[in-house]
């Protein structure tokens, strides 16, 4: 095949062991599909950096990306053997082709799994695979994808942030509990029954978040890994948000703040009870605590003629609303509308159990002016029919 390598081309042939590089020196690119696949693509077109050594262990393929990747010009690469046109190092500082000898050893080796090399001081993920004429043959072609490290970095920088998130979250009440704790203890006899019961009830409510911060961080675990579950059971949505605007009320909210709109009939829904509960809780509890005036939570069947059949929550407050330039980062980690205290974890966990159901939710401007948020969940199947 004719393979382009950054504005040249250099003949391979992947079915013969005896092809060497046609000319003294590469000639200028040619046919539509460099790589051989009928698809028209030539190495450049490749997101990731692209190496191909032949038999010799001469480099015969450097794209662009691989150049951007490695800080080398592929006319630095091309021609050159593979040890010195692409000197990796492993992190003990052992060079990487001398150390996995891909022409020799075991005939039986396919390729080296994607792992972190150093090259001139910088972090490259490195990958290759051994092209052999027959199972155990000799190498034909050494084949290297190269990747940086930007997107790993960004990966463990979030998990650092969210380590460290819940880690702040989680000093305050343990301290909390710690400190009324030992206090009791040490001067049991000085309080009164009703100090004992105060300490007692704070201590309380503080291993609550903490159990929900620990929930949160499962939560989170399951969702970034696709291993949330849902259980899925006949699910009255009416009722549920009836029970949650009476659990705000309860906890000290006027009745007369919460406004209840039913679209009936509403189709049967099959989803996990609790993961409701959860998306209601956390979408009521933030319009009470950063909006303001009336809050109005409507449910109706999904109105969309293009949807599935299913269920939608809308729920509107009358506060300041969520800016425009902030609403495509409501649902993400850390996100937070105010100073008012939280992980801003929520919202990002409620997307995910959403569409762990199948189903959207959305953020918009309410009527009022105030945050609107509204999600739909299919219909679906119960668990015993999944």
């Amino acid at each position: 095949m004719s393979v382009r390598t950054s504005g040249t081309t250099v003949t391979a042939d992947s079915r013969r062991s005896d092809g060497p590089v046609r000319g003294p020196s590469p000639a200028p690119a040619g046919g539509p599909d460099a790589l051989g696949t009928g698809l028209g693509l030539d190495p450049d077109d490749l997101p990731d950096g692209l190496v191909v050594a032949d038999e010799t262990g001469r480099v015969i393929c450097f794209n662009a990306a691989a150049a951007k990747i490695t800080d080398i010009a592929p006319e630095d690469a091309l021609g050159r053997p593979l040890e010195h046109a692409l000197p990796l190092q492993d992190i003990e500082g052992r060079r990487w082709w001398r150390l996995t000898d891909p022409y020799g050893g075991l005939a039986i080796r396919r390729g080296q799994p994607e792992r972190n090399l150093l090259l001139g001081g910088r972090e490259v993920l490195v990958s290759a695979r051994y092209v052999r004429s027959r199972p155990t043959g000799p190498v034909q072609r050494l084949v290297i994808a190269l990747r940086g490290t930007e997107a790993r970095r960004r990966t463990e920088l979030s998990h650092a942030e969210l380590i460290a998130t819940v880690a702040h979250e989680l000093r305050s009440p343990l301290t909390s509990v710690k400190g009324f704790t030992a206090t009791l203890l040490q001067k049991w006899e000085r309080f009164t029954d009703d100090q004992k019961r105060l300490m007692l009830e704070t201590v309380d409510a503080d291993a609550n978040r903490v159990t929900r911060l620990i929930a949160e961080l499962l939560d989170i675990s399951r969702i970034d890994s696709g291993r949330l579950e849902v259980r899925r059971q006949r699910v009255d949505m009416s009722a549920a948000v009836r029970r949650h605007v009476q659990a705000q009320t309860t906890a000290g909210q006027r009745p007369d703040r919460f406004l209840i709109r039913m679209l009936e009939p509403l189709p049967d829904l099959w989803a996990d009870p609790d993961k409701v509960d959860q998306v209601l809780g956390n979408l009521l509890e933030n319009a009470v605590r950063h909006g303001e005036g009336t809050v109005t939570i409507e449910v109706g069947p999904v109105s969309d003629e293009t949807s599935t059949e299913g269920t939608s929550v809308t729920v509107s407050d009358e506060g300041p609303g969520i800016p425009e330039e902030s609403m495509s980062r409501v649902f993400t980690r850390f996100w937070r509308g105010s100073k008012r205290g939280g992980t801003g974890l929520g919202l990002y966990i409620v997307k995910g159990i959403v569409e762990a159901h199948g189903g959207t939710i959305t953020v918009g401007r309410a009527p009022a002016g105030g945050a609107q948020f509204r999600f739909s969940l299919p219909v679906a199947a119960p668990a015993f029919m999944a």
